[in-house]
């Protein structure tokens, strides 16, 4: 219905501005379909009356320039509830996140209580109130939210018909914008990962580095990771978009910049995964006349700084199941000496993790570690799990929950895991692995098959801790090592990671500390990496030499003492390089190495042990004359903070804490991007489509 143009004359002075109220008109609702657009279906085309008036219904006069000056709010109006015939009820989420409660009285304003009743809900308006109200009903009384009076309304927009938005709804990933508005968790994570962006730059301008920002569009070079080509209108010439800008901040270095930083986005040609997309952002730095230790001490500090100034105990609310830091419940000041942290940090090197762990990225949040097993005290039980003459035996421990005399449960739950693991660990070379049960019903609790020495192989597989009815012991071969082992996981890594999240997800084993709480957040500084690893290892193209190994991270990481480079004369595989890689949860957030600042040095890996092609060596020339020109030692990290904002998060996938993130495919489903290209488009950059379209 349409407003009495008195009531909506009143001005209200703002400043220098006049602001008022205007009319709104009777509306026609055209029905819309929710997964299409009312612009591409409607029947027909607006007149100029139709548009004039939408205009003077819509238009963004009245928006006050401070909210709540005058008593006008603007802001999107929440599901309404009718408390009687007379008094209805909104919430209003204003522009700072702050939610008011609007209280429509038809005794007091009745044209403004009818307008409020027919406007749909989550639609935007402009609201000019009274002042707050001192009464509600008895279903209201015990809202914590500040109660305004409606004196008059107006929508600003209007909304679909036919939009159902309740907490249970999902929706579509082609209506981005209605899963940010209506998930909650989804913008709180936006907000935060702004929050976390401000304390890390500002952590890293404390300590004198300068932002810098670098070219996107550069020229391939074989790095490691495949690349994105942006072809250019000289024929047979391309760009690369930068996988990360590691050339041009070693040349940064070399050009007197002592400390650089950038928000860096970072374009890689990657397989799907979960945590990856094919276009990221990273927080880039670079330190000369650094080493590693500097590196990582001030890394520790930037982050450890932000997630004390976070407050966790305080700002940590669980939103629709996820547990995620709201940013205005922040607390102002610094945490006081009672409040616990969340967080602790532990250093490792490579080898300790994988002979601990299984793997190179450990979760120290889960209980116990990886034991070797003396042959000598398993040897017939050796030969029941695998052919190899001298094995490998090791072992992991895991503790279930009292079951309350269940105790075929956990066993029923291990022969369906075994059944269900991955071909390559199911049908493992070295053998299959073993997992027993204790269960005191059975001869030596279950464990008979270890032999005579099984108290002791028990011992050592719990460390010392023993075992309870329903514990869990899982026994793996391997082939023993020679020299320096150089995979990112073992069989049995695998299999302890995996084995706990099913036991978890099945309420077997106690739930891992629930993020904001104490020691929930578990960093591990890993270091000593092996330098180069065998080609075919993985998907990754390496370096395109021809000697059969690659970069472990990439062929700048310089190696960590002379002595490593004495081996790459004899045996580059065994040879240690000076990287480093921080660990959040079993999470790999960032990676980092002291470069290789000799050119003789990076020529002769280049060439003489990755055996690369004198015309791919030339492309890194502008680094080589960079390295020449005096260039100092330095020492470099890149934070994946995609990664890091989702696990402080909450989420397992990165696509929760983007706005638009791409599917597994690489697509964007909002845009709908890739699209197909035309050979009318491709004409001028001399491309022409091949094959089937």
């Amino acid at each position: 219905m349409a407003l009495p143009l008195s009531r909506c004359r009143a001005s209200l002075r703002l400043s220098t501005y006049t602001l008022s109220l205007i009319p709104l008109r009777a509306r026609q609702f055209l029905p819309r379909s929710f997964s299409q657009s009312s612009i591409a279906y409607s029947k027909t085309q607006p007149t100029k009356d139709d548009v004039l008036n939408l205009w003077d219904q819509y238009s963004n006069a009245g928006i006050p320039t401070t909210p709540g000056l005058n008593g006008q709010y603007a802001g999107f109006m929440n599901k309404r509830r009718n408390m009687s015939s007379k008094l209805s009820f909104a919430d209003l989420v204003l522009p700072s996140g702050e939610v008011i409660q609007l209280c429509a009285d038809s005794t007091k304003y009745p044209e403004a209580s009818a307008l409020f009743r027919s406007i749909r809900a989550t639609s935007p308006v402009v609201v000019s109130t009274e002042s707050e109200a001192n009464t509600s009903p008895d279903a209201e009384k015990q809202s914590s939210k500040r109660t305004f009076y409606v004196k008059d309304i107006r929508p600003l927009n209007d909304v679909q018909q036919n939009l159902i938005v309740t907490p249970d709804v999902i929706f579509p990933d082609t209506k981005r914008h209605y899963q940010l508005r209506h998930h909650p968790e989804l913008l709180a994570r936006l907000q935060f990962r702004s929050w976390l962006k401000g304390q890390l730059t500002a952590g890293l301008q404390d300590k004198g580095f300068t932002d810098i920002e670098t070219p996107t569009l550069f020229k391939s070079t074989p790095e490691g990771a495949r690349e994105f080509l942006v072809p250019t209108r000289r024929p047979g010439y391309a760009y690369a978009l930068t996988q990360s800008p590691q050339q041009y901040k070693q040349v940064l270095m070399a050009s007197g910049v002592s400390r650089y930083m950038q928000w860096a986005r970072c374009y890689r040609d990657e397989d799907a995964r979960t945590d990856r997309q094919p276009e990221f952002t990273q927080l880039d730095m670079e330190w000369a006349f650094a080493n590693a230790e500097v590196v990582r001490k001030d890394v520790t500090d930037i982050v450890l700084r932000s997630l004390e100034a976070l407050r966790p105990a305080h700002s940590y609310k669980t939103i629709r199941g996820s547990r995620v830091p709201v940013v205005s419940d922040i607390p102002e000041g610094s945490r006081p000496a009672d409040e616990p942290v969340q967080h602790k940090v532990t250093t490792l090197t490579f080898q300790d993790c994988i002979s601990m762990y299984g793997t190179d990225k450990p979760d120290l949040r889960l209980p116990g570690r990886i034991y070797a097993i003396p042959n000598e005290m398993c040897e017939q039980f050796a030969s029941m799990m695998t052919y190899l003459q001298d094995p490998l035996i090791e072992a992991f421990h895991i503790p279930v929950k009292d079951l309350d005399d269940d105790i075929p449960r956990p066993k029923r739950f291990t022969e369906q895991f075994i059944e269900s693991l991955p071909k390559h660990l199911r049908e493992n070379k070295d053998g299959m692995p073993v997992i027993l049960v204790c269960d005191s019903r059975q001869p030596r609790g279950g464990f008979s098959s270890l032999g005579v020495e099984c108290d002791e192989i028990v011992n050592i597989a719990t460390g010392g801790k023993g075992v309870l009815e329903g514990d869990i012991l899982v026994f793996q071969a391997r082939e023993k090592p020679k020299g320096q082992y150089y995979r990112a996981s073992t069989a049995i890594g695998e299999i302890r990671n995996e084995l706990y999240r099913k036991l978890l997800s099945n309420g077997l084993v106690e739930d891992l500390p629930a993020p904001g709480t104490p020691e929930s957040m578990q960093f591990v500084w890993v270091t000593d990496f092996p330098m180069f690893k065998p080609t075919g290892e993985d998907n990754d193209p390496g370096q395109e030499g021809s000697a059969g190994i690659a970069a472990a991270h990439h062929p700048f990481t310089a190696p960590k003492s002379k002595h490593d480079l004495e081996l790459l004369f004899t045996d580059p595989l065994q040879a240690k390089s000076a990287a480093y890689d921080l660990v959040l949860n079993g999470v790999e957030v960032g990676g980092g190495s002291e470069r290789i600042h000799i050119p003789t040095v990076q020529e002769f890996i280049m060439r003489d042990i990755l055996k690369m092609k004198d015309s791919r060596i030339e492309d890194f020339a502008h680094l080589f004359d960079a390295l020449r020109a005096g260039c100092p030692p330095h020492a470099g990290f890149a934070l994946g903070f995609d990664r890091l904002v989702a696990l402080l998060t909450d989420t397992t996938t990165v696509r929760d804490v983007i706005a638009f993130p791409k599917t597994m495919k690489g697509d964007d489903p909002f845009v709908k991007a890739p699209t197909r290209v035309t050979a009318e488009q491709l004409a001028p950059y001399g491309l022409q489509l091949r094959g089937k379209q």
